[in-house]
């Protein structure tokens, strides 16, 4: 098939921890021509949804996981699949490729669907389970989160469209800077900002688990550093190997079917104790980590997947 991944630049990746790079990898093995293009040089051009980049063989060479051909413009709707798989920011940015991958529907497999994609935002889709979830509230109005935090005490809060950890804050229950953190966010974004009550059992870990086709098929242990709130590994949380417990599969099981039914192949949610606190399908990651803990090879699997829908 020839595969095409909308990503950020390819040379900056790690080769032992990318997700994206592990997917090109195993798609490289079976035999898939790979095109690579950055979300800046993906347009619509009076009716074709092109993208300029380049023909692309991947590497497991640290500082050189690729090797480029020259720039050149194609039409996506030749191509079999097109990956979305650049980081949040999930801004306008981010949602007007969406729009314009959509355009590719129904000749092009756009994974994960991008309607969706759009539709569902990491923070924003766990509001469909809230027997699953921690307290949570979304507001940009600061009484309103007074009000959660003066209900909860501890609590979490960070930005709606954030990822990788960055801009979360853990309040403890006499915490004086809600204002002033409220002040700092609202004064360079129009977003609102998501506060969820905080969950102690993140000091053992919050753990990443692996839905393929709405599937659960592994999970990773992310523990936070020593003063650190935060387990994302982007800040320096440290991957564990971990099982699934009965719990973890009830919340697969709940989330799984609408996973599958709007086209979200490759997500990976968040849970935190007996709690589910993200369901990420913009650019998941845990792939590489969890293939070494377990020694299965989930990116076979993905493709696996991807290749019956083709």
């Amino acid at each position: 098939m020839k595969i095409a991944f909308q990503m950020d630049p390819i040379g900056s990746v790690d080769i032992n921890a990318d997700s994206s790079f592990r997917l090109a990898e195993e798609a490289q093995a079976r035999g898939h021509e790979l095109f690579f293009y950055l979300p800046d040089h993906l347009a619509y051009q009076q009716g074709r949804v092109t993208a300029r980049g380049h023909d692309m063989t991947v590497q497991r060479v640290a500082g050189t996981p690729a090797i480029l051909g020259g720039m050149r413009e194609v039409d996506l709707a030749d191509w079999d699949v097109v990956w979305l798989r650049q980081d949040p920011p999930f801004d306008m940015h981010y949602i007007t490729s969406t729009h314009l991958l959509d355009r590719l529907k129904p000749d092009t497999l756009v994974v994960n669907d991008p309607f969706w994609v759009r539709n569902y935002p990491e923070k924003l889709l766990v509001l469909d389970f809230p027997e699953l979830t921690p307290p949570t509230t979304i507001a940009r109005d600061i009484e309103t989160l007074r009000a959660f935090k003066a209900e909860h005490g501890d609590i979490i809060l960070k930005p709606l469209y954030g990822n990788g950890g960055a801009g979360v804050f853990k309040l403890d229950a006499d915490d004086r800077n809600l204002s002033s953190l409220h002040e700092l966010f609202t004064g360079f974004s129009r977003e609102p900002l998501i506060v969820q009550k905080y969950l102690p059992a993140v000091r053992q870990g919050d753990k990443r688990v692996i839905l393929i086709d709405g599937e659960a098929a592994g999970a990773i242990n992310r523990v936070p550093a020593a003063g650190e709130t935060r387990s994302n590994m982007h800040v320096g949380g440290r991957p564990e190997k971990v099982g699934l417990t009965n719990r973890d599969l009830e919340i697969c099981a709940a989330i799984g079917p609408l996973l599958k039914e709007k086209g979200q192949v490759f997500v990976g949610i968040d849970v935190i104790g007996d709690y589910l606190t993200e369901i990420n399908v913009t650019s998941p990651t845990g792939i590489q980590e969890l293939e070494r803990f377990d020694g299965v090879n989930i990116a076979a699997k993905i493709w696996d997947a991807i290749e019956a829908k083709v």
